[in-house]
């Protein structure tokens, strides 16, 4: 049964589609992966053992009627799948991993999770993550920290941590996740695995908790780039329902996946490879730059800028967004309502006071303060046109490259508690990613190395928007030159 587990979802998928393993054995042994080893990892805040069971019986059905009828599925039917917490299934708590949501379950599902579900996964649970995706570490979670599988007293990114660890683990074959800032690609790297945060508008956003709207995006994260392009051709959909959503978003991501880059141009940003990145990271990556150019890339540096910005801009943005999204958190209609209050106003303070954690206050409270008349112009306006000065960097970028590499944090995965202490150290740990998002790009983070403590590094690879296609087919390329180690847990 363990073997079952190191299968990758395409692989296990196969097998389950050939009749040489059912969904409820595959389903089996991701649950009792679980019960194994997350009391050491705790990447899960919720696991649906009867309801993951049912549902891999019914898919057992269904597979062999298609059979029978000389039909195929999805490559992904019948394979298990571990979903972020803020992403609503109908029926299933979903609490953002905060105390204001701890007791809320949604009465509908999440257009993402629903293509999910249509091509037939199995979902056994839902994965810890930082407090409404705010942080980069999981260490924020009302319910407590998700550990590096590979090593334990260290984090595993954020804010998808749980996703990224419960692949790493070897717990389930692939997971959902969402990217604010980096927080797919981020814990995708810390964790070893590979994460594609996809074009702003190629995925619904309908239904997913909203931290920053102009910039959340839900993504996949799976042990190699086959299986994220599988399940990034069934996440990407038109929704009438996300006013954001791509007219012609539907694709298939497999097309890609050729193991050629000859005549491909990269471009490595200079900015990228100066003061605060690790030596370890710094030679990983530029060796896996190396490794594309003798498969056939034309690989050259050029100056990007405007990387000074991002940080700044990104958390003006991002704050002042969650500040106006996090407003409906009151305990009036619904999740946690403090037990004892004067008057409505009162119990509006009390119950937001104890509800959120700290990470989120401070974010409410900056995001209020750069929307506060008098700081309107000073602050948000002028992180809008700093977006949009990223956004025209990258596209002056890619009327030469077909694809940008660069690392995807400066470090590899930090020791638990460093960087809680100083939310600023937390903040610049994103400064490779959070620009993609300001511009709204498809970026991927694939190993490509490990640090003299064997922690993984992870590979940047960013595309024009809707290219997902040329970045897939670089990873994949470069992936078939690497071995990637399985964290021993």
């Amino acid at each position: 049964m363990s073997d079952i587990m190191k299968l990758t979802a395409v692989e296990l998928g196969s097998k389950i589609a050939a009749g040489e393993i059912s969904s409820v054995e595959a389903t089996k042994a991701s649950l009792d992966a679980i019960g194994n080893k997350d009391k050491k990892i705790h990447a899960f805040v919720t696991v649906d053992t009867e309801g993951a069971i049912k549902r891999a019986e019914e898919m057992d059905k269904l597979i062999a009627a298609a059979k029978a009828e000389g039909k195929t599925l999805s490559p992904l039917a019948g394979v298990p799948i571990a979903i972020k917490d803020n992403m609503n299934v109908s029926g299933m708590l979903t609490t953002c991993s905060s105390k204001i949501l701890g007791n809320f379950v949604p009465t509908f599902t999440s257009t993402a999770v629903q293509n999910m579900i249509d091509a037939g996964v199995v979902i056994v649970g839902k994965t810890n993550m930082d407090e409404f995706a705010m942080g980069s570490t999981t260490e924020t979670s009302y319910f407590g920290p998700t550990y590096n599988p590979y090593d334990l007293t260290r984090v595993p990114g954020g804010s998808s941590g749980g996703s990224a660890a419960s692949v790493a683990a070897d717990e389930v074959p692939m997971a959902l996740g969402s990217d604010t800032g980096g927080s797919i690609r981020q814990p995708a790297s810390f964790c070893g695995v590979t994460g594609i945060k996809p074009t702003y508008g190629r995925v619904s956003r309908y239904g997913l908790i909203a931290y920053g709207s102009s910039l959340d995006q839900i993504g996949p994260i799976a042990k190699d780039t086959r299986d994220c392009a599988a399940m990034l051709s069934v996440l990407a959909s038109h929704d009438p329902k996300d006013s954001t959503s791509y007219e012609k978003s539907a694709d298939n991501f497999m097309d890609a996946l050729i193991p050629d880059v000859k005549g491909m141009k990269i471009g490595i940003p200079r900015d990228y490879f100066g003061e605060g990145l690790d030596e370890d990271v710094k030679t990983s990556v530029l060796a896996a730059a190396e490794t594309l150019k003798s498969l056939g890339a034309e690989v050259e540096e050029f100056d990007l800028g405007m990387v000074e910005y991002a940080i700044p801009a990104y958390y003006i943005i991002a704050c002042a967004e969650a500040s106006s999204n996090l407003e409906r958190f009151d305990g009036v209609k619904y999740g946690y309502r403090t037990a004892e209050f004067t008057d409505l106003h009162n119990m509006y303070k009390k119950t937001r006071s104890e509800g959120f954690g700290a990470e989120v206050k401070r974010r409410i409270m900056l995001g209020s303060f750069v929307l506060s008349s008098g700081y309107y112009d000073a602050y948000y306006v002028k992180a809008l046109r700093v977006k949009n000065l990223i956004k025209q960097a990258f596209d002056k970028a890619f009327e030469k490259y077909d694809v940008i590499l660069g690392p995807v944090a400066p470090t590899t995965a930090l020791k638990c508690g460093e960087s809680l202490s100083d939310p600023i150290k937390m903040y610049l740990g994103d400064i490779y990613t959070v620009s993609v998002n300001l511009a709204g790009l498809p970026g991927i983070s694939t190993p490509c190395g490990y640090d003299k403590n064997g922690m993984p590094v992870g590979l940047q690879l960013l595309g024009q928007v809707f290219e997902e296609k040329k970045i897939l087919r670089a990873a994949y390329a470069f992936e078939s030159t690497f071995t990637r180690k399985s964290a021993e847990i």
